[in-house]
């Protein structure tokens, strides 16, 4: 009875340890797999292209201060149409001129520390014409030729040309591919130095566009928008992760 018992403990032990080698075995076989499924790597890819601004606005105005409100008016309404017409005949069409409605400021005395007294001395009165155009190389050498209007008595405020691309929208999608071809590129490169592949993306992350000068080195975290240059870089950035096979 005793010998019976003992067989069948002795048969029981050896299946627990054949389960627990195979148990072992099985377990081995799913960390191996599922640690060799969790290798991934993750880099960065990004397109650069050279764009020309095809949108100028253009700001120039006058600015006048005099005790009577009726005189600064009437400075401010014989500039303006001078300014017009000077713009016109540059060939700029009327539809791309806008004027402003005219700013006035009361201008009050000031006690010996400068603090605003209830007595007025004056007022100062500014006026804009803004120009808004596709013809940007012409707005461009407008602007800096304003100064003529000087020789007439007009003593115009000309501010700096603000330069965009409306075909960003477009660009953008084109620029996302190629910045993703980059980073594909790098992957397999960094993947193969080390005996591997990579496989199916894992996740990606678009960065923000950064707009800046030609060869401007400058970038930031909310991304860069250069309206100082008619020519501009653009470029665009995307953070991908591959699987490793």
């Amino acid at each position: 009875m005793n010998g019976e018992m003992n067989k069948q403990w002795l048969n029981i032990g050896a299946a627990l340890a054949i389960g627990m080698v195979l148990s072992s075995g099985v377990f081995g076989w799913f960390y191996a797999k599922t640690k060799k499924t969790d290798d991934a790597i993750t880099v960065t890819g990004s397109a650069k292209k050279r764009i020309q601004s095809d949108l100028v606005v253009w700001s120039a105005g006058v600015s006048t201060q005099s005790s009577q409100l009726s005189e600064a008016y009437k400075q401010i309404s014989d500039s303006i149409p001078k300014i017009k017409k000077y713009l016109v005949e540059k060939g700029i069409p009327e539809n791309q001129i806008e004027v402003s409605a005219i700013a006035t400021v009361t201008l009050h005395k000031q006690d010996e520390n400068g603090r605003q007294l209830n007595e007025i001395t004056g007022y100062s009165m500014s006026q804009q014409v803004t120009v808004t155009s596709n013809d940007v190389e012409r707005i461009s050498q407008i602007a800096r030729e304003a100064t003529e209007l000087i020789n007439q008595g007009i003593l115009i405020e000309s501010s700096a040309p603000q330069y965009y691309y409306t075909k960003i929208g477009d660009l953008k999608i084109e620029m996302l591919g190629e910045a993703a071809k980059d980073a594909k590129s790098r992957a397999e490169q960094i993947a193969n130095s080390t005996g591997n592949s990579i496989g199916a993306v894992r996740s990606a992350k678009m960065g923000v566009l950064q707009i800046t000068p030609p060869d401007s080195t400058d970038v930031s975290d909310s991304g860069m928008y250069d309206t100082t240059s008619i020519d501009k870089d653009m470029t665009a950035v995307v953070n991908i992760s591959f699987a490793v096979n």
